[in-house]
């Protein structure tokens, strides 16, 4: 079976080839072990059925939402680029492929930024530039132009490299938590190929850590200004003593004391 998109519905892709189960296989794994610590009451994922990005997750309130191009049952269809949610509102928020795929990735980070309660975490999956997938993207990119061949990877998706997505986060202050890479194989088009290359990804992940195929990045929304406030040290050794704690000044200027 080929590993080339033979439709622009790449997700179909996901599911049919033998080299897109192995990419749905690791960023599944890679999700739900990142997510399993994360908590909260509000989570949300934004694009990509295929992937169950919140089933290891333990929020009261999760959500799937796609936008009007994606197929899939979900529970909300959204705007990217306009979350129907106030701000402040959601603990958490995953974005597999949500920003290649979309027509403003950087309005979408933004409004991601935006529903995101202080302390709240995103996560995002992207294709690496530099890795040998995006490499065969480019090239049949490149033969497409001149009127041959398919593409690898969907016209619709347009990769992001994983610094220049850190630049992003950091522009909208996002404190970034961690990173990892994945995917090491070819994207041959066979299954008993993709098995006699299993060694890739032990030798990837140990000596060329940042050519996988795919990236996932982590980071946590950070409010200026802001601090967590706790029980003051002045209290906890005035108490010790025993020695009242003058409450707020009346209008009448008289102090008052427990």
């Amino acid at each position: 079976m080929s590993s080339i998109i033979e439709t622009q519905c790449w997700p179909d892709w996901l599911n049919q080839t033998p080299v897109g189960r192995y990419l749905l296989d690791w960023e599944q794994q890679q999700l739900d072990s990142m997510v399993a610590d994360i908590f909260g009451f509000h989570a949300i994922q934004l694009g990509l059925y295929e992937l169950k990005g919140l089933r290891c997750n333990r929020m009261p309130q999760q959500w799937l939402g796609l936008n009007s191009g994606e197929q899939g049952m979900a529970d909300l269809a959204l705007d990217f680029t306009a979350l129907p949610f106030p701000e402040q509102t959601l603990d958490l928020v995953v974005l597999p492929h949500t920003l290649e795929l979309s027509h403003d990735p950087h309005a979408t980070l933004r409004e991601v930024y935006r529903v995101l309660r202080p302390e709240g975490r995103v996560i995002i999956i992207g294709f690496n530039p530099n890795s040998l997938w995006g490499w065969r993207q480019r090239r049949d990119q490149f033969f497409k132009r001149l009127g041959g061949r398919k593409i690898f990877l969907s016209d619709d998706i347009e990769l992001i490299g994983y610094w220049r997505l850190r630049d992003w986060l950091r522009l909208l202050d996002f404190q970034i938590q961690g990173g990892r890479f994945g995917c090491y194989r070819p994207a041959v088009g066979s299954q008993d190929w993709l098995k006699r290359l299993a060694w890739m990804d032990k030798a990837g992940d140990r000596w060329w850590p940042i050519l996988g195929s795919v990236y996932m990045i982590e980071a946590v929304k950070q409010v200026h200004g802001m601090r967590l406030l706790g029980p003051s040290w002045r209290l906890s050794r005035a108490s010790a003593a025993g020695k009242a704690i003058p409450n707020a000044v009346p209008k009448t200027g008289k102090e008052t004391f427990e």
